[in-house]
């Protein structure tokens, strides 16, 4: 039986391919596995600011989809993000109404934005967590603890992985491929991560 994992969600930046992109970290609630997620500039804005208590002059789609969803006397019972494929997670949301239980698809940045909102639990397959998860070493756990200046929205263009996590080694070969690739604001860029760590 595929297991199921709650997760929360640990952090949202900005990504370094589009200004219109963001990672959201989720990290399982008990544990250190974390799976990112990249999603629209929207969905982000709209999270962050729920997460940050502001509230828009006008409601946003997912304060429309609570406010439909209660006063209806729906409840949402919880999120699953029950697939990946090619690097896109797809979620499930499971509602209850009355004495009826209906699953609807969702894009998971939708299905989290309102899960927040419903206090509902974001959970996934554990099979999933464990083959898209993050992976740390011992050497680069250790210099992610010491990294107290790293810039938060450091994110790789090609793995979406946060460049906090990656040791020195791993920054300068990524650094000499862009180069190789004529992509001097990247290098720039992880020059400057680079420069962070002495």
């Amino acid at each position: 039986m595929n297991k199921k994992i709650e997760l929360k969600i640990q952090d949202i930046t900005c990504t370094q391919t589009s200004a219109h992109a963001y990672a959201m970290l989720l990290k399982e609630v008990n544990g250190d596995r974390q799976i990112p997620v990249i999603i629209g500039a929207t969905e982000a804005q709209s999270i962050m600011l729920y997460m940050g208590n502001l509230k828009s002059p006008r409601p946003l789609t997912h304060d429309l989809m609570y406010t439909c969803l209660t006063a209806l006397d729906a409840k949402l019972l919880r999120v699953l993000i029950y697939a990946v494929k090619d690097g896109i997670f797809y979620a499930h949301l499971y509602l209850k109404h009355n004495e009826n239980f209906l699953c609807i698809d969702s894009r998971t940045s939708d299905a989290v934005a309102l899960a927040i909102r419903m206090d509902a639990p974001i959970l996934i397959y554990e099979s999933i967590l464990e083959s898209e998860k993050l992976m740390f070493d011992t050497e680069e756990q250790t210099e992610q603890n010491g990294l107290q200046n790293a810039p938060e929205g450091s994110i790789d263009p090609v793995t979406a992985t946060p460049w906090k996590n990656w040791n020195g080694e791993k920054l300068q070969n990524r650094m000499n491929q862009a180069i190789e690739e004529e992509d001097y604001e990247l290098a720039a860029k992880l020059r400057d991560e680079i420069n962070l760590r002495h």
